[in-house]
């Protein structure tokens, strides 16, 4: 199930806002896909991302994927723990597999994201 308090990349990362920080992961679509995930390369606290680029990277057994930034601002906090154990993300992209948190530029570019029933048309059409 696609979580609805959420916004969504059609790149498969996912937004959710409280106040004016965002905490971006990727779904769990995006992990079925990739299967096994060996390695996570992150943005530092204090680093700018903007809206639609690259801030990292995950790489599993299949492939390197590329993270996309959904919203524009500053990286404020790096889930860490992801770097020891990749199977966080796995086990809970929602919730603990968060990657990073970025205190938004813009409230606009986080309404315009997917919301779950457009992304989960996204998903449809690629599975």
């Amino acid at each position: 199930m696609i979580p609805n308090d959420r916004r969504y990349l059609e790149t498969h990362e996912w937004a959710k806002l409280d106040g004016s920080i965002v905490a971006v992961g990727i779904t769990d679509f995006a992990v079925k896909h990739l299967t096994d995930l060996v390695y996570i390369d992150l943005p530092s606290v204090g680093d700018p991302v903007a809206k639609g680029e690259r801030f990292g990277e995950v790489e599993s057994v299949k492939a390197v994927s590329d993270l996309n930034a959904p919203v524009s601002g500053e990286i404020v906090e790096v889930n860490d723990a992801l770097a020891g154990d990749l199977e966080i993300v796995a086990r809970d992209p929602y919730g603990d597999g968060w990657m990073i948190k970025v205190k938004v530029q813009s409230a606009a570019e986080f309404q315009a994201l997917l919301d779950a029933a457009a992304y989960e048309t996204v998903a449809a059409e690629e599975a």
